[in-house]
């Protein structure tokens, strides 16, 4: 499939912080289930429980979908339906699920309002990463406001945690299935370093 075959090219070019589309322990009752017996309203009840009706999580690791990139969450609902990125907890989900609802899951999303600030903000730890993001050249990629495009992911306004927990997988080499180039900018990187990062990208509304 066409869809298929442009995720899997993609893989080695995403410059992101993967938003991997992790779903929480509600889904596993729609994960227990057959392919066959799932249809795309359940499918959507699944994405809902975890990361918000309105694509803004409220679960803690879970990422807030809302606002992002359409190209983006088309190629990792791929990726993660091909297996060439691993996510545990949607095992089955995507499970025989054709590119037709997968981009009508991405275009609903993508399209609904961003996030507002995550968090509260720090003045000193966001000025901290707001310098890194500078040295690192985050916004060459993710733009200026860190809104994303294409297949590159928003950050701006996404969870704090989710943020940290996937910079220091790349830092460590965890974070299969995604670019190295991410890997690249963070080496290096203490742990406080990272925990301003996210903390100064968590706490940015950035453009629609």
């Amino acid at each position: 499939m066409a869809l298929a075959r442009a995720a899997a090219a993609a893989v080695r070019a995403f410059a992101a912080l993967g938003a991997a589309l992790v779903l929480a322990p509600q889904v596993a009752q729609a994960q227990a289930s057959s392919p066959a017996a799932q249809t795309p309203a359940t499918r959507r009840a699944a994405c809902d429980a975890c990361h918000g009706a309105d694509g803004i999580s409220r679960q803690g690791g879970v990422p807030s979908l809302a606002g992002q990139p359409r190209l983006f969450l088309e190629n990792r609902l791929v990726l993660i339906r091909e297996g060439l990125v691993d996510v545990p907890t949607m095992k089955g989900l995507l499970e025989g699920v054709d590119d037709a609802e997968l981009v009508a899951l991405a275009r609903h999303y993508a399209a609904l309002p961003p996030p507002p600030p995550a968090v509260p903000r720090d003045a000193a730890r966001a000025g901290r990463g707001e310098r890194l993001a500078e040295r690192m050249l985050c916004g060459s990629c993710h733009l200026s406001d860190q809104r994303g495009r294409d297949q590159i992911p928003r950050l701006a306004g996404q969870r704090e945690d989710y943020l940290l927990a996937t910079m220091r997988q790349f830092a460590t080499g965890q974070a299969r299935g995604r670019d190295t180039t991410m890997a690249e900018a963070v080496r290096g990187l203490a742990d406080a370093d990272l925990a301003d990062l996210a903390h100064y990208l968590a706490t940015l509304a950035g453009a629609p």
